[in-house]
């Protein structure tokens, strides 16, 4: 059963754990543990309880988050919960909550961040042409003072 997108903000516990299907699809796996860290009313600093979330990513974007992420990194990711029913090795029936991720990212508040673009592969010269990324970026540098919007 697949239930609504979610966004979580958490941390890592590990290394993404990449590896390949059968039929070559790439998929990473990592655990993603949340909680809320509020004041009291005493003025503390006080945690709540831990949510840990198993989490799966595919094809390029496993590749990436493997390559990008690490143990202990602030991640923001939105993907579908959804249900996993098993059966234990006593016959113990039991079911858990996955993530299944669309997109994950760093999270800004606590580290900066270089986003490198992945080269694309293009299938034919005809089809770069109709490709707006195939082109090289524009470089940008806002005049002082004036922020709002990129001259192109």
């Amino acid at each position: 059963m697949t239930l609504p997108a979610v966004t979580v903000i958490g941390r890592l516990t590990s290394d993404p754990e990449l590896r390949w299907t059968a039929s070559g699809l790439a998929v990473a796996n990592f655990t993603i543990a949340s909680n809320d860290r509020r004041k009291n009313a005493a003025g503390e600093w006080e945690d709540s309880p831990a949510t840990f979330l198993r989490c799966s990513i595919w094809r390029t974007t496993a590749e990436n988050a493997a390559e990008s992420l690490h143990r202990g990194d602030e991640v923001i990711a939105v993907g579908r919960l959804k249900e996993r029913s098993f059966e234990t090795k006593t016959g113990e029936k039991r079911s858990v909550m996955e993530l299944d991720l669309e997109a994950i990212g760093p999270s800004l508040r606590t580290a900066p961040v270089k986003v490198v673009k992945a080269d694309r592969v293009k299938a034919a010269p005809s089809a770069a042409a109709a490709d707006p990324w195939a082109t090289e970026p524009q470089s940008w540098v806002p005049a002082p003072g004036n922020y709002d919007t990129p001259p192109f």
